[in-house]
């Protein structure tokens, strides 16, 4: 099979893969479409101290299970998936508080072993959720992230009904939130971001308050968008120095920052503004069998699509992409990869 595989800092080659086959309670699934994660650019970078090259990246996909491991599988054969690629022990402290995104085992298909950005790849049985052959692998393929999005918004909105939220960062993550956010019921919705293209953008999926932190007066912005009622939460999808100082001078006293966005380990905060304005801050990694459900009953409801702010690309040119989206010649705020 052929393989789109990061083999160093900044280099992907296209190599050919014996195609592997499934183990007791595994399957092989045939990729239909696979999305480009905003961490798979810092590991493309060599950045992310998770990922060892040579690896196979790709841990956002859909396809067709083509073969199992186990007869007692067999019913899924030529069934649509999309894959839940966070795998937990289910024994450990946490995992038995029901805390399986906090395994202290975790481990993620694409990253701890072969993922999608190949022809075929192999998963475990329990990993595959089924769904309707006439949805689109582009938008199935939102799945993983959508549960991201979903969990972290979910939780950052939880004390705040009809909030105001600001979320900076127009890639797919922060997309997601600010989509997810307006179906919680979101009273407004900004986003903020230095690419005036994809602010441009996102208008075409319902977000039309933007700031452009380069040209604009943030607080300002923000003061000419939400008035005096002003902003309970901010969710921070990019995770820069200026973008986590910035959110806690947003907020109103007793918000909430939800952190998503691992642009950067330390941050200079301050603190004392946190502590006497009761300013709640979160960090959210991924997500729990439920929200990941949750994703999916979304996207197969048709709450949230890929239209309007994707592009499809094939795999075998999957390495200009990573190359294109570290320059930022990329408007779209998704790129979702086609073997």
């Amino acid at each position: 099979m052929k393989a789109l595989v990061w083999s160093a800092a900044e280099r992907m080659d296209w190599e050919d893969r014996e195609r592997p086959v499934p183990g007791d309670n595994e399957v092989l699934v045939r990729i239909e479409a696979v999305g480009i994660c905003g961490s798979e650019i810092e590991g493309y970078l060599g950045h992310n101290s998770l990922r060892k090259p040579p690896l196979i990246m790709g841990h956002e996909f859909c396809g067709v299970v083509e073969q199992v491991g186990n007869p007692e599988n067999k019913a899924l054969i030529g069934r649509k998936i999309v894959v839940n690629p966070l795998l937990y022990c289910g024994k450990c402290d946490r995992c038995r508080k029901g805390l399986t995104q906090l395994c202290e085992s975790r481990k993620i298909i694409g990253i701890h072993q072969p993922g999608a950005f190949a022809e075929w790849a192999i998963v475990p049985a329990s990993a595959a959720i089924e769904v309707p052959e006439s949805m689109s692998s582009f938008r199935a393929a939102l799945a993983e992230p959508l549960a991201c999005s979903l969990r972290a918004t979910r939780r950052a909105m939880e004390r705040h009904p009809f909030v105001n939220v600001v979320v900076f960062g127009a890639g797919g993550i922060g997309l997601l939130c600010a989509m997810t956010a307006a179906l919680l019921g979101a009273s407004k919705v900004m986003i903020a971001d230095t690419n005036q293209d994809r602010l441009a953008m996102s208008g075409s999926i319902g977000i039309n308050e933007t700031a452009n932190v380069r040209e604009d007066n943030l607080e300002e912005r923000a003061k000419q968008v939400f008035g005096p009622k002003g902003i309970d939460v901010v969710i921070d999808a990019a995770g820069f120095q200026p973008t986590r100082e910035a959110a806690i001078k947003l907020l109103n006293p007793g918000g909430t920052l939800m952190n998503i966005g691992l642009g950067i380990d330390e941050t200079v905060l301050p603190i004392n503004h946190t502590i006497r304005s009761e300013i709640e801050i979160l960090g959210s990694f991924c997500y729990s069998r439920q929200d990941f459900q949750d994703a999916v009953d979304l996207l197969i409801a048709g709450k949230i699509t890929e239209q309007g702010w994707t592009e499809i690309r094939p795999l075998s040119e999957g390495f200009q992409a990573f190359a294109q989206l570290v320059a930022g010649k990329v408007t779209n705020g998704k790129i979702l990869l086609q073997p």
